[in-house]
């Protein structure tokens, strides 16, 4: 028999059949003394990244956070990808980010999610050396392998590493979800146009409705589990 497929992007996710991934949410470019930062001084990181980080310290980790409880909370399984090389030299890396720069060797400090949303047990991180996760890491085939169709895609760049997964994780079935204040870019007019531009590809959702979204859904299944 024929699963009927959807005809809007505008619907609640599958609450059964979600994941929520983080892009990039590590310590080499989400943290002042990160690995992308090194050389400059203080004024310029100021300068340059002041509205990045005041953003993410203010709104985006703080909703991130609140997202990921929710989502634990809910059963929903959450997973990360972060920018990180599988040699220490960085041979392994895609053309563009050797022409970028971007270079964090295996199993460095840098390649580590922030403390603030850290993994915990068992949950799935994906190393990986280009924009998008879906083109450098196995993510697809382990979306598949857990039957996941509603994918949550929040963290940074926005306009970016999250515009390049929400793209493809679109062109390859999934339904994706992306709750707006738990991305983060380098500037208020990089983060509205971003938006703009992929709102084309996804649902774009606020964090508290969203994670009301979760906990309403979430609580049905926990019944049927035998959960208090």
């Amino acid at each position: 028999m024929r699963i009927p497929q959807p005809t809007s992007r505008e619907i609640e996710i599958d609450i059964d059949a979600a994941a929520l991934l983080f892009v990039d949410v590590q310590n080499y470019n989400c943290i002042r003394e990160g690995g992308e930062y090194a050389g400059l001084d203080a004024a310029t990181v100021e300068n340059r990244y002041g509205y990045f980080f005041r953003q993410m310290e203010a709104v985006g980790v703080p909703n991130m956070a609140r997202l990921q409880k929710a989502c634990r909370a809910s059963g929903v399984e959450v997973m990360y990808t972060v920018i990180e090389d599988m040699t220490l030299d960085g041979r392994d890396r895609s053309l563009d980010y050797k022409i970028t720069g971007f270079s964090v060797p295996k199993g460095s400090p840098d390649a580590r999610v922030i403390d603030a949303i850290a993994p915990v047990g068992d949950e799935m991180v994906f190393p990986k050396t280009s924009s998008s996760v879906f083109i450098s890491t196995n993510i697809d085939y382990v979306l598949r392998n857990l039957g996941v169709r509603s994918l949550i895609i929040a963290g940074v760049l926005t306009d970016q590493c999250v515009d390049s997964a929400v793209r493809d994780a679109c062109d390859l079935g999934y339904l994706v979800t992306v709750p707006t204040d738990a991305c983060v870019t380098q500037s208020l007019e990089r983060q509205e146009s971003s938006l703009r531009n992929n709102r084309g590809y996804c649902r774009q959702i606020t964090t508290a409705a969203l994670i009301e979204e979760i906990e309403r859904l979430g609580r049905p299944r926990q019944r049927d589990t035998g959960g208090r």
